[in-house]
């Protein structure tokens, strides 16, 4: 597929809207008047091929590898290269995901496993600061340091992926960021946003502080920004794959990066970030491997809902809490909306006790996967959901995955004790091509801007996915830290099927809120009848076995008294330690339609809108 960036950059220019720039250095601001910001739609609906993204940019990249003929994996590795560039906070070469593929010709659902690993070196007490024998503050410390850093396994699933289902070659599919890497994109409110939250800890490295903090500077609005240090990283991967990551120099730069950091030597000892190194070395990235499985299984309400396994806990946990819902008839309760939204969450409580006690990396820990997606185990467990009153949070009983059989009462099991450390920060695609295939595929690098550090000359951050892993060691927590272990996730990338076809695919960012998020838009579509840019669109709340609910200002406005008086429910603004921000989630999706036609859906106002498209729009 020669040339496709060049006719995407056609594309996206008769898409765009003009915008006058300021220069500033090499690689952040054109000096020129270019049409490139690409006009977000929330939602399209067509034939040929469809896709859902965050990013305008990205959206476009897919689409034009869908109109060129190349398929779903294709266009969705040729999607997150994009967003590599113009989401980098959120994801790049640098982190790792879940990929999720539907094959139409086969009708089955496989799985790639890309989430980072603890690299060898790492020892049980790698989070414990030497010099006061006590844990690292998880911020600043952990979050903006070597020793958070997973080995990334980004790369290794666009490879895997190509290889086992694409069409076409690596360095076709990483032409369309090459070219936007280059001629840059449009500086919209949340990169600005992003950056300038970082600010502090990008100014603790030389090289973070070179590319997005030019002259100290916060990117402007409206200008452009390029990053050729990565375009030309993509085009080493493009000529000489992936080896040239995982085993060659630039191996041996990320392992550099992480046991020496970038730290601005100019700023006063007294005013620096402290940075605690990492182990990572060259022969952890050449020996990392992307991991082929079997996804999760669960039955509700007629559809086949597939996700993701262990290591991520997004997959049995969504799984066990609609085996849970199934027992309960929500759709004859939808004019009762409060209602449904109390069997939500506490059956979200339940699933997320259990994936505390129960869920780590499968080669580390025995996670009992098809006790916590077995019918029988929800149903057991859906004896300890009042139809009427809130539990008391946390739950300080779990299931019994060893001796169940779906009746009540049941012996519940002692609770592990769980302090959620993920971050929010992570992207979702969701892509479908003309043939039927689909692609639901979560990447991230942790915390918005990861680690905080860019490897020198090479334009991408590195993860703090160790962060991830329990902060406290404990022999008998499956998410202890571990040498080559994977920390748990939440990502939750999900397709649905009736019959064996496409019905629903679905993801979101948002760490442990990605359950929530995709559960909540699942409830939404199947029990309450909303169309899917409604289901979307509905104002959210996220019970992860806590005290509280965390949820939306506009959730709590419209639920919020109902949820309180009649059933006893806990309801706090959300929002973070690390953010101002009090959106759940940034879900994409795409449903198939009974006519044939895709209907692809985004968000139509958190994170500032996604973008979706679809090859051939019809009204």
């Amino acid at each position: 597929m020669p040339h496709l960036g060049r006719r995407l950059a056609a594309v996206t220019a008769a898409l765009a809207m003009s915008v006058t720039t300021g220069a500033v250095g090499s690689t952040a601001f054109a000096s020129d008047t270019d049409e490139r910001q690409v006009h977000k739609e929330p939602t399209a609906v067509g034939h040929g091929g469809a896709v859902s993204t965050v990013d305008p940019e990205a959206s476009a990249a897919a689409i034009e590898v869908l109109r060129e003929g190349g398929n779903a994996v294709d266009a969705a590795v040729a999607a997150a290269a994009t967003l590599g560039v113009t989401e980098p906070y959120s994801a790049g070469i640098g982190g790792g995901g879940y990929f999720v593929y539907y094959d139409a010709k086969s009708k089955k659902v496989s799985t790639i496993d890309g989430r980072e690993t603890a690299p060898a070196g790492i020892k049980p007490d790698s989070f414990i600061d030497p010099a006061t024998g006590k844990p690292y503050r998880f911020t600043p410390e952990l979050v903006t340091s070597g020793v958070s850093v997973g080995v990334p396994g980004t790369p290794a699933t666009w490879e895997r992926a190509l290889k086992r289902w694409g069409t076409l070659s690596l360095s076709d599919a990483l032409e369309p960021a090459i070219e936007v890497a280059d001629r840059g994109f449009v500086v919209d409110r949340t990169f600005r946003s992003q950056t300038e939250d970082n600010q502090k800890r990008f100014e603790a490295f030389t090289s973070t502080k070179d590319l997005y903090l030019q002259d100290g500077k916060l990117p402007e609005v409206g200008s452009v920004f390029k990053n050729p240090d990565l375009a030309d990283t993509y085009r080493l991967l493009a000529n000489k794959g992936m080896d040239a990551f995982y085993d060659g120099v630039l191996a041996k730069e990320i392992a550099k990066t992480v046991q020496n950091p970038p730290v601005d030597l100019a700023i006063d000892p007294k005013d620096r970030l402290p940075v605690p190194v990492g182990s990572m070395t060259e022969e952890d990235l050449e020996h990392y491997k992307a991991l082929e499985q079997k996804p999760t299984h669960v039955n509700y309400r007629g559809y086949d809902v597939y996700g993701m396994a262990p290591s991520s806990s997004g997959g049995t946990t969504v799984g066990e809490s609609l085996n849970i819902l199934d027992v309960f008839d929500l759709p004859a309760l939808k004019k009762d909306q409060p209602a449904v939204l109390h069997h939500y969450l506490e059956a979200s409580a339940l699933a997320f006790a259990d994936r505390a006690k129960y869920v780590g990396d499968p080669a580390f820990v025995k996670v009992p996967t098809k006790a916590l997606t077995d019918p029988i185990f929800g149903k057991e467990r859906a004896c300890e959901l009042d139809p009427m009153h809130a539990a008391v949070k946390p739950l300080e009983t779990t299931g019994d995955v060893t001796n169940y059989d779906g009746t009540c009462p049941v012996k519940p099991a002692a609770a592990a004790d769980e302090k959620d450390t993920e971050n929010i920060s992570t992207t979702n695609m969701t892509v479908s091509d003309k043939w039927g295939n689909v692609v639901e595929y979560t990447l991230t690098i942790e915390q918005t801007g990861g680690s905080g550090m860019v490897v020198p000359g090479r334009g991408f951050l590195l993860n703090n996915e160790l962060t991830d892993f329990s902060t406290v060691y404990d022999a008998a927590d499956p998410n202890r830290i571990e040498p080559g272990k994977r920390p748990r996730s939440s990502m939750s990338p999900t397709i649905v099927l009736e019959d064996d076809k496409p019905f629903l695919a679905l993801g979101s960012p948002g760490g442990s809120t990605i359950i929530t998020t995709v559960l909540q838009t699942l409830v939404n579509r199947i029990d309450l009848g909303m169309s899917i840019p409604e289901a979307i669109a509905a104002p959210r709340a996220a019970q992860r076995n806590t005290e509280k609910v965390s949820a939306e200002p506009a959730f709590i406005d419209k639920y919020g008294a109902d949820l309180t008086s009649r059933f006893g429910h806990i309801l706090a603004p959300s929002g973070d330690s690390f953010s101002s921000a009090s959106e759940i989630g940034a879900a994409t999706a795409i449903e198939f339609l009974e006519d044939g036609r895709t209907l692809a859906a985004a968000e139509p106002a958190r994170r500032g809108g996604g973008s979706a498209m679809v090859v051939k729009p019809s009204k």
